[in-house]
């Protein structure tokens, strides 16, 4: 089983759901990762400072599956935001993921401490200019960091990936993403745990016979978002992947929806970064 695909707005086909890697290391995501592409998977999220891209690379060459059939997503530190040292970044992933290109490159968090998240979007621009990279993103942006380089540069982000869940819809958030065409990738999908147990979720998880973090993923990809839960078991990754055979209903949405506790619990990307 492999996930139904988004296509970006510079033409990656993205799949809907994908794996995780914080916070395995090497050894973990080397085994992680080539049980994941066995099983299915065609996109594997991982970043620079998660300190895995070797075992991440391992992985992907181990599971045996062209390279051009996995979407490979990394992250880079606040330390390249310049024009010029994204592309150091870039290199310096390539070489730890042992590949040519990357498919999607993201800008990590935005640092508006440091005031230089403009200046290494035109960055990425030019990797994707160069064809060095397939689509570039954002990751924990809020809508003024988005429409900052949105207006610098007119080049719109293929991703953004926000922590996003039940309890943390965040819909101003996603309105800002869904206006500049960027598609919106949630980080920790399926976390708290304890929200597994609210009865919205579990109501819908027994109702079409399937377990309450599946009900999750499936209201994620429901409303166009592109989970990326972590797990190294083969059979959690199995049943994370196992959620396109069922729709939930509007009303289960709608519930699911009504557990938002707002941002409170969410890192503020304008205080915290790497």
């Amino acid at each position: 089983m492999t996930a139904p695909t988004i296509t970006l707005p510079h033409g990656l086909e993205l799949p809907a759901l994908g794996l995780g890697t914080w916070p395995m290391d090497d050894a973990e995501a080397a085994v992680g990762v080539r049980t994941a592409i066995e099983a299915g998977y065609r996109l594997v999220d991982t970043a620079e400072n998660y300190r895995n891209e070797k075992g991440v690379g391992q992985g992907v060459r181990d599971a045996g599956v062209p390279r051009e059939d996995v979407v490979i997503t990394t992250k880079l530190n606040r330390e390249w935001h310049s024009v010029d040292s994204v592309r150091t970044a870039w290199e310096n992933s390539v070489r730890r993921l042992g590949v040519d290109y990357l498919d999607l490159f993201l800008i990590h968090w935005p640092n508006p401490d440091q005031g230089t998240y403009v200046q290494a979007w035109e960055g990425l621009a030019k990797l994707l200019e160069e064809g060095k990279v397939r689509a570039i993103g954002t990751s924990n942006f809020k809508p003024a960091h988005l429409d900052a380089i949105v207006a610098a540069t007119g080049v719109v982000p293929d991703v953004n990936q926000i922590n996003l869940n039940p309890y943390a819809t965040r819909s101003a958030s996603v309105a800002a993403n869904a206006a500049h065409g960027t598609v919106t990738e949630s980080w920790s999908p399926i976390k708290p745990h304890r929200m597994l147990a609210e009865p919205a979720i579990t109501a819908a998880a027994q109702a079409h016979g399937v377990t309450p973090a599946q009900v999750v993923l499936r209201w994620h990809t429901q409303h166009g978002y592109v989970p990326i839960p972590k797990s190294s078991d083969p059979g959690r990754q199995a049943e994370n992947l196992a959620v396109f055979g069922f729709t939930l209903t509007d009303a289960e949405i709608a519930a699911i929806d009504a557990l938002d506790r707002g941002e409170e619990h969410v890192t503020d990307s304008d205080d915290f970064g790497h």
